[in-house]
């Protein structure tokens, strides 16, 4: 679920063609496609020809949902803003058609671009022979073209270390089952590179301490409670002959 919050825009309009448009900042292309940067603005107006009557009312919908309007900003032309745009907004279609004619219409679709989040470092800390896992966002629009994992400043020997790198397409997995010291205390990169954005990193400094002997903390009070009443038994029951044989 998510929110989309819309803004009434004062936006002029250009040309307009025979019935309905819209006309869009930033523009939209031949097809009906505007690109827009993720957390950018889009703004909408959808305008009339002077040969439909203009008091006509008109209707947002988005992905088919009609958008809520104020009464002042549907008849005869209507703008709505997209502030900010999100990640969901990718691939939406908006369309604005006539109240009394839903047949005389025209739609635009955002195609919402966004580079990988993969920035600064973090600090990762694994005991011996326990697993290591690292994960990198690669959610972008465009995809990604390669992702790539370095240790120490040189690509991930997957055999040596006894890596596994995986991705379903929106996330880049590097593991290794039991963490050595030896092999795995380093610094690692996690390297995408898109046509649009270029180069993106992130980076994990790897720390693998001594492996620490874990008590069975459960058990071990339930030992400490039987071995305690054990005690107080086997002291009653002393004091018990101890004062017969007073008497």
């Amino acid at each position: 679920m998510f929110k989309l919050t819309l803004f009434l825009c004062l936006l002029y309009y250009g040309t307009q063609t025979l019935g309905i448009n819209i006309n869009a900042v930033p523009d939209a292309n031949t097809e009906g496609i505007i690109q827009v940067e993720l957390e950018n603005t889009v703004s909408l107006v959808c305008g009339l020809d002077s040969s439909t009557p203009s008091d006509e009312e008109l209707v947002w919908l988005r992905n088919g949902a009609v958008v809520s309007l104020k009464d002042g900003n549907k008849m005869g032309r209507s703008s709505v803003c997209i502030n900010p745009v999100i990640y969901e907004d990718n691939g939406a279609t908006f369309t604005c058609h006539l109240h009394s004619n839903t047949s005389v219409t025209a739609s635009v679709t955002l195609n919402v671009t966004y580079h990988p989040e993969l920035t600064g470092s973090e600090e990762v800390t694994v005991e011996m022979d326990s697993p290591l896992v690292l994960q990198c966002d690669m959610r972008a629009n465009p995809p990604v073209s390669s992702m790539t994992w370095s240790l120490n400043g040189s690509m991930v020997d997957l055999l040596e270390g006894g890596f596994a790198v995986t991705n379903d397409g929106f996330t880049s997995t590097l593991q290794v089952s039991k963490a050595e010291k030896l092999l795995h205390e380093a610094t690692y990169q996690c390297i995408s590179e898109s046509l649009l954005y270029g180069q993106s990193s992130k980076t994990f400094k790897v720390t693998v301490t001594d492996k620490t002997i874990k008590f069975p903390l459960m058990p071990l009070i339930a030992g400490v409670v039987v071995v305690g009443l054990t005690v107080i038994l086997a002291f009653v029951s002393r004091w018990k002959k101890i004062t017969k044989c007073c008497k």
